[in-house]
């Protein structure tokens, strides 16, 4: 016989809280099973992958909706689908990292005019977000 488990001991073996549980039952996530009158309800292994499921695709960065897409995908659809999503995530991911970069290079540059600059009344790095700001008030 399949061990079951309770909501607190699925929500526990899958290190989120009862109300996320809850959340994607909502969702329409995470089937709700079947219980007797007045009896708790068991859950199975399988919504215990399930949820392992969820929060790893949410780990890659994936949304509650794309989440949905890709169990439609596991339940028994193509590869093609989740492939496309996939490519579609790297993508944003790929955006974001060149963001970064020029994030990271912008302060790089700020940081070194402060060194330069040394103990001086006026901040080369304030300066800077001064300016911007008054472009973007002027706007």
């Amino acid at each position: 016989m399949e061990q079951t488990l309770t909501i607190g001991k699925l929500a526990k073996a899958a290190g989120v809280g009862v109300e996320t549980v809850r959340y994607y039952q909502r969702c329409g996530l995470l089937p709700v099973p079947e219980r007797a009158y007045g009896a708790i309800r068991h859950y199975s292994q399988q919504s215990l992958q399930r949820l392992h499921f969820i929060r790893r695709a949410q780990s890659l960065g994936f949304t509650l909706d794309e989440v949905r897409v890709l169990l439609r995908q596991n339940d028994g659809g193509s590869c093609s689908t989740a492939r496309a999503l996939a490519e579609q995530k790297l993508g944003l991911v790929e955006q974001r990292l060149k963001d970064l970069r020029r994030l990271q290079a912008e302060l790089e540059h700020l940081i070194g005019q402060c060194h330069t600059h040394g103990n001086e009344a006026s901040c080369p790095l304030i300066d800077a977000l001064s300016v911007s700001m008054k472009f973007e008030n002027e706007a």
